[in-house]
């Protein structure tokens, strides 16, 4: 893997949220790349998770604490003074936000500013990644895909919290980052998918509940429209982000959309669909009574600005992420359980691979 993201050699890297479905990909990947990872979170949120599959407590410098702990926080912060920070640590759904707002609006918001007051206060720290979400912006249900300049909003609390999110690191880039010389950037991805993920209220994961069971995939929502990717392309992105905000603080700080193609935007029912196929049986049943919660119908990124400037694109189309994200889970639970760390890295090298022989 002799390619930029081996810069992060040597490199100390603060992960927060690291026991997460995303947060534990990036937690591999950066300890294969030969960095330092301090990972900072509650315990893993399912059960089973991605993040004692891989065994990576025996990779990192595992801490256990939760973000809205500031003075806990800015413990890590001085005893190992981290290079770079990706903050991943979040409420990340957006029904249980309905359910719980106060805490929504508590991780979310102060847990970001518990985290960007520790990198102000000691001012070791090179970059800063916080990663929020495409439910960040006022969904108006367009056609065409949001840009960094559009304006943020959010229906619900989870999309307005993620709103709030990207205000705030506006606020204290200008505020304080800049002044201090420390490189600060927001990052939004649509829907991830991809071997691991066992959260509730997520499509994948219900359909390989459901399958890995004999039973029907129940899907509400059918013909809501999402943007699907796999979870290799938004981390390759904010890995890449990371290296060029270290070469130019000015020209690469601020926010950035890591998206999937205009192609690869496929209703819920059609992935549904992909996924029984790629899994070899099974079925599907659409719930006949819709729940009161809302949950936008559509919801397109433009990523003009990482194509241009970081010479991002996809790599993966839908229908390869979908093959290769079932595939990891046929094979976890297919008697492979054991070996799924050694595979997740062959599926790392591949990607890398996929973006040397495009020439990005």
């Amino acid at each position: 893997m002799a390619n930029i993201f081996q810069n992060y050699r040597g490199k100390k890297v603060l992960v927060t949220g690291h026991t997460g479905f995303k947060g534990s990909w990036l937690t591999l990947w950066l300890s294969e790349l030969g960095a330092e990872v301090i990972g900072y979170s509650l315990e893993p949120p399912t059960n089973p998770s991605l993040f004692d599959i891989l065994n990576l407590k025996e990779r990192i410098i595992h801490v256990v604490g939760d973000i809205r702990d500031e003075e806990n926080l800015k413990k890590v912060f001085k005893k190992y003074k981290p290079d770079i920070v990706f903050h991943l640590a979040a409420q990340p759904l957006v029904r249980y936000s309905y359910i719980a707002p106060r805490y929504t609006y508590e991780v979310n918001i102060m847990g970001t500013i518990n985290l960007l007051e520790s990198v102000r206060e000691i001012n070791d720290v090179k970059a800063v990644i916080i990663v929020t979400s495409d439910k960040c912006y006022e969904n108006k249900e367009w056609f065409y895909g949001y840009r960094e300049i559009d304006p943020m909003g959010g229906y619900d609390p989870y999309s307005s919290s993620k709103g709030c999110v990207e205000l705030i690191v506006s606020a204290y880039k200008r505020s304080f980052m800049d002044n201090l010389g420390i490189a600060l950037s927001s990052v939004r991805a649509g829907n991830v998918i991809g071997g691991g993920d066992w959260q509730e209220d997520r499509l994948i994961p219900d359909c390989i509940r459901a399958l890995s069971k004999g039973e029907a995939i129940k899907i509400r929502k059918p013909k809501a429209i999402r943007p699907w990717q796999y979870v290799l392309e938004p981390l390759g992105g904010y890995l890449l982000l990371g290296v060029k905000m270290l070469e130019n603080r000015e020209k690469f700080s601020g926010a950035w959309n890591f998206g999937p193609s205009d192609t690869d935007i496929l209703t819920v029912e059609e992935v549904t669909k992909k996924v029984i196929e790629y899994w070899g049986e099974g079925k599907y049943e659409i719930l006949e009574k819709e729940d009161d919660f809302h949950e936008a119908n559509l919801l397109k990124l433009d990523c003009s600005k990482a194509h241009f400037l970081l010479n991002w694109y996809p790599v993966y189309d839908i229908n390869e992420a979908l093959k290769r994200t079932v595939k990891w889970y046929k094979r976890y639970y297919g008697g492979y359980s054991k070996d799924m760390c050694a595979y997740s890295l062959m599926e790392i090298q591949d990607y890398v691979r996929k973006r040397q022989e495009k020439g990005e």
